[in-house]
């Protein structure tokens, strides 16, 4: 009688802004037969997280049979532009930042300025936010991400991170769907919150 393979599984999860790869040890009792590879930055220049993502994917591709992806916030953006030509059996971002090029612009708008002023200033001081950078707008636009993987959406209905009509336009342009909590923020972290994504990722990692 022939044995069954078994496959040999990992997720890749990259983290948020103030995270760390740590978090991927939460998420291992949902995820049960895959091994959790948690991949740490600490800098948020895209180009530089870009290629820690891609070093690790390049290191673990060959010894899974499947590789799957988790990230949550900032980390959906470092990961599309990282493994967007990867073979990523299946996402599941959390609270995700999906369009970089319209974060950096609503932000200029709501403080009154163009990108005229910004190439200008080559960086502008936010307050409470991250600085504006005109060396990052234009890698964004520089880098166009065009994500094709089959995608699963965690977001909160008050996520004042990403619009609903950033995600909307999201979700009508690729493979994706979205599952949204009645009530909740961009940082899941009320035990409500905590409860509601442990449920749902076990349910999209069994599917």
């Amino acid at each position: 009688m022939i044995g069954v393979k078994i496959l040999k599984k990992a997720i890749i999860y990259v983290h948020g802004k103030g995270g760390s790869a740590l978090e991927a040890e939460n998420f291992k009792k949902n995820c049960p037969g895959f091994d959790m590879i948690g991949i740490d930055y600490q800098e948020y220049l895209p180009w530089i997280v870009r290629e820690k993502i891609q070093v690790k994917y390049d290191e673990i591709k060959f010894n899974y049979d499947q590789i799957d992806l988790v990230a949550n916030s900032i980390g959906v953006y470092f990961s599309m532009l990282a493994l967007q030509n990867s073979s990523i059996n299946k996402a599941l971002f959390i609270s995700p930042i999906l369009d970089m090029k319209k974060s950096i612009y609503d932000k200029l708008q709501l403080l009154g300025l163009t990108t005229a002023d910004l190439e200008n200033e080559g960086e502008i001081v936010v307050p409470g936010s991250e600085n504006l950078s005109w060396k990052y707008l234009q890698f964004v636009e520089d880098n166009p991400i065009n994500w094709q993987i089959p995608t699963e959406i965690l977001y909160g209905q008050n996520d004042d991170h990403t619009s609903r009509e950033t995600l909307d336009s999201f979700i009508q342009s690729h493979n994706a769907h979205v599952t949204i909590m009645k009530n909740g923020q961009h940082w899941f972290h009320t035990k409500e919150q905590v409860d509601f994504l442990n449920h749902w990722m076990e349910s999209k990692i069994r599917e």
